[in-house]
């Protein structure tokens, strides 16, 4: 029997996914992490990305804004700011927010706010990856 270990992630407006996983794997700050069960104790920041689940039968894929991962010996909890299921991004409101932000950047006027124009692109870029990874997945 494989070893598993729980899975737990939450957004600041719900419970996204609860349950069993043999790995996950999760954009952390110093770079993707992939987390076995038994896994030495950790507590890092989430830059936005990915975090895939991997079960004995399938692979849960998720887009994280950012947030905190806290890993146990038997569990591994992701605290995201926004956490959605890969298959539920929006393509056309993730373009569009990526077209804004590009906008902004190009604005030299300086009415904007540089850092916050930067992070918006970032999530944009990062929703429509983890779409465009799913998808290939998927086929």
């Amino acid at each position: 029997m494989t070893m598993t270990i729980h899975v737990d992630i939450v957004s600041a407006e719900k419970e996204i996914y609860s349950g069993l996983a043999e790995m996950v794997f999760a954009p952390a700050e110093m770079g993707e992490v992939g987390i076995a069960p038994r896994h030495a104790q950790l507590i890092t920041r989430l830059n936005p990305g990915e975090v895939r689940v991997k079960t004995a039968i399938e692979e849960f894929s998720f887009f994280v804004s950012g947030g905190l991962l806290e890993v146990q010996p038997h569990v591994v909890t992701v605290l995201a700011d926004t956490a959605i299921r890969a298959r539920d991004i929006d393509e056309a409101a993730a373009l569009s927010a990526k077209s804004r932000a590009e906008e902004s950047l190009r604005d030299k006027s300086g009415k904007i706010d540089y850092a916050k124009a930067q992070a918006e692109l970032a999530e944009a870029v990062m929703q429509l990856r983890t779409l465009d990874r799913l998808r290939k997945r998927s086929s």
